[in-house]
């Protein structure tokens, strides 16, 4: 694994197990010669490390005909889909979530997340990250993917 590989998995590993998350908006972001207008900006600017980009896909797991996506299923789904697009590493996170679907029902459910943390330079990355979305949407007959993007500040 090159130091690059290993800096991307430990961001995401961190990311996850800090709790990193809110974001910054791009345009909030401060540069190296702007003078920060808020005390939030020059705290930001202050703390070490790079700014990385960081995306939130989250999977509904409520089958359209019934049944829930099991764990299993949706390990092989990581294994085949996910894993090859970010084999430097990547967050799985469990929850219960709630959405309205076009037809106006709201439906609650078990759902998953997956939270990739990533350097600006990664060129591939949203291409990549819309091809996971469409994926999963075909796959298990799924209405939509979430999509969650922010400006994270990263060391390691």
């Amino acid at each position: 694994m090159s130091f690059t590989s290993r800096r991307t998995a430990l961001a995401v590993f961190a990311a996850a197990a800090l709790g990193v998350g809110g974001g910054v908006a791009a345009s909030a972001v401060p540069t190296a010669s702007a003078a920060p207008s808020t005390p939030e900006a020059a705290a930001f600017q202050a703390s070490p490390g790079e700014v990385w980009k960081r995306t939130e896909l989250y999977f509904g797991t409520t089958k359209p005909g019934g049944g829930e996506l099991t764990d299993a299923e949706f390990a092989a789904f990581t294994d085949k889909v996910v894993t090859p697009r970010f084999p430097d590493g990547f967050t799985e996170l469990t929850g219960r979530g709630q959405w309205r679907g076009s037809d106006g029902v709201i439906s609650r459910e078990r759902s998953k997340v997956i939270v990739v943390v990533y350097p600006f330079s990664d060129r591939d990355a949203n291409r990549e990250i819309e091809e996971i979305r469409t994926d999963y949407k075909k796959t298990f007959a799924q209405e939509s993917v979430l999509r969650t993007d922010s400006v994270e500040k990263v060391s390691f």
